[in-house]
Parts: C-alpha cells; structure tokens; sequence
C-alpha cells in the first residue's frame, strides 16, 4: 500500500514543484530576490552611471532566473523521460518476474484449496471435487473401501478409466487401524468389535458398489491391499485430493482436505506412488468391465475377499449401497 501523503505524491509527478525543492530552485529564488532588491535600490536612486549599472544587474539577474528557470523546467522533464522512466519500467518487470517466481512455487508445493474437518460431508468440496471429476479422463482412488467413489461414478454421467486401491477385507491389522480412528472420532458409544465388523462389511459394500457402476468406467480395475495408507487419495487428470486421515489433531469424522493443482510436486509424487502400489505384485486384482456378468463378479468377490457371495447377501450389499448413495447425495448436496 502506497502510504505517502497527497502533497508529496503531487510533489513527486509536478516538476515545477520540485524545481522549488533544488539547490538549483534555491538559486533561482536568490537571483530574483537579488534583481528584485536592486530594482527597489534604483528606484530612490538619482540618474548617473551607478543607478544605470544597479538597473543592469537587476536586469541580467532577473533575465538569468526566467532563462534558468526554462531550462531548469525543461532539464528536469527530459531527465525524468530518460532516466526515471526506464528505472520504473525496470522495477516492473523485475516484480512481474518475482509474482511469477512466487506463484510457480505456490503451484508446485502449496494447496490450492484447504478445506477444514467437517462432522458431515462438507457440499463445497464435494462440489469442487465432482467437477474435476467431470473434467477428468481418468480416476485413481487410493482409500478404505471405494463405496464413495462408487457413489461418485454414479452420480456422474461421463465415462472414466477407473482404478482403485483399497483395503483386503482378509487383514485384519487394516481394519484395525481405522476401527481404532473412528472410535476416536465418534459421537457414539460404539465397541471396538461392532466398529471393526461394520468397516469389514464396508469394503463388500464398496466392492458391490463399484461394480453396480461399471456402466460408468471404460475399464475398471481394483487392487487389495493388507495395510493401504492411512490417508484417502483421489488423482484426476487436473488435480489430486488428499483426504489426511493421519492428522493427530483430527476431531471429526471428516477430517482435513488439501487438492493440489496438477503441476505440484504433491501430484507427481502421489501420482508415482499410486502406480508403485497398484503394480505390487503381493496385492490381489480385481478387474471389471461393462461386460462382466454377476456370476464372475460374484467368482472374482470370493477370490478377493475370501467370503462366498450368495444372491440374497449380493442383493442385500446392493440395497445398503444404494442407501449410501441417497444419503450421500443427499448430504453433499450433489442431486440424485
């Protein structure tokens, strides 16, 4: 902010004024006062040679401050055109170049968004999240159990290559930890093993789940994990999300967010780790297709999970999934 008072702003662009604010100003004002005094001097003088040689210095000197006071004027209009000018024009560039410097950096290691714990799903990111969905070709997602970004697919009517990592319902160590973050985190007096069977039947939901949206995805591809990162990780083409799970001063169910812009080291990073961890080779595979039948779902369901997936448990994974999904709509403020 420019803090400098009017008077010395007009100072500054006037160069009369600052002709006044010289040394070259305070000679000037001596030679006017000077033809000024021997002009009153000549007046009460009588004719002879020293008032005619008076009169002539009072002349020369007054004809010497209007002729160096033009110059003056005109010496400092053009210094300022050949030397201020191309001084302020330097100091211009040198901070366009800096704000660049500063915002590449900002993109590369600093959010472009942060958005702060919530207890229900916070609408504003889920809005912002779903339209780099949209504007996405591709989504990764690293997480629990995939049942919202199942939710997600469904809730957009654009066609993605989807692949996922998420937790082997067969470990239990998995879901212990994020049993123990919940119970942290909840409002209720829920125990330790209703938690711990509620997110074991979670990754079954999340599995039917993102098979019901195989109408959504090119190619859909799953790898199971015993331990996945703590942290939830959603990649699109522009940006990716990090959902921070592992923050110790969490105190709600929905903890911070932080989206990084494409360019940001973040997404490189995450974006490396994520392909490390999806090629494991100690991970299992699941792959689904628009073409892929109930009964090799169903086939693939058992391999991964180790559980057999009868019709009536198949049917009743649907019906909770689909009641995740109307709450979660409805919730994130993200229509039906």
């Amino acid at each position: 902010m420019n803090t400098l008072p009017a008077e010395a702003k007009g100072l500054r662009k006037n160069p009369i004024q600052e002709i006044f604010w010289t040394r070259t100003g305070l000679l000037l004002l001596i030679l006017l006062v000077t033809s000024g005094v021997a002009m009153i001097a000549t007046s009460g003088m009588a004719p002879g040679l020293g008032k005619n040689l008076l009169t002539a210095v009072a002349t020369g000197t007054l004809v010497s401050a209007i002729v160096g006071f033009g110059q003056t004027l005109i010496t400092a209009s053009a210094t300022q055109r050949a030397m201020l000018t191309p001084l302020i024009d330097e100091s211009r560039q040198a901070l366009h170049d800096l704000s660049a410097e500063y915002r590449s950096m900002n993109q590369e290691f600093f959010p472009t968004h942060i958005f702060e714990p919530t207890a229900e799903p916070n609408p504003a990111l889920n809005r912002l999240l779903m339209q780099d969905l949209h504007h996405a070709r591709q989504y990764l997602f690293r997480g629990f159990s995939g049942r919202h970004a199942a939710a997600r697919l469904l809730l957009s009517k654009a066609e993605w290559e989807f692949r996922a990592v998420i937790a082997d319902p067969r470990n239990a160590s998995g879901i212990s930890g994020r049993a123990r973050y919940l119970l942290r985190h909840s409002a209720t007096d829920a125990d330790y093993d209703t938690v711990y069977d509620r997110l074991h039947e979670e990754i079954h939901i999340g599995l039917v789940g993102l098979y019901l949206a195989r109408s959504r995805c090119s190619r859909l591809e799953v790898t199971v994990i015993s331990d996945p990162p703590i942290d939830r990780l959603e990649i699109f083409d522009d940006s990716v999300w990090v959902t921070l799970y592992s923050d110790v001063r969490a105190t709600a169910e929905f903890p911070r967010t932080l989206r990084f812009s494409e360019g940001s080291f973040i997404y490189n990073m995450e974006r490396a780790e994520f392909a490390r961890i999806s090629a494991s080779q100690h991970a299992h595979h699941l792959e689904i297709t628009p073409n892929t039948s109930r009964e090799d779902f169903i086939e693939q369901f058992q391999k991964i999970t180790g559980t057999p997936l009868s019709e009536e448990k198949f049917l009743e994974l649907n019906g909770e999934f689909y009641n995740l999904l109307r709450e979660f709509s409805v919730t994130a403020e993200l229509g039906s």
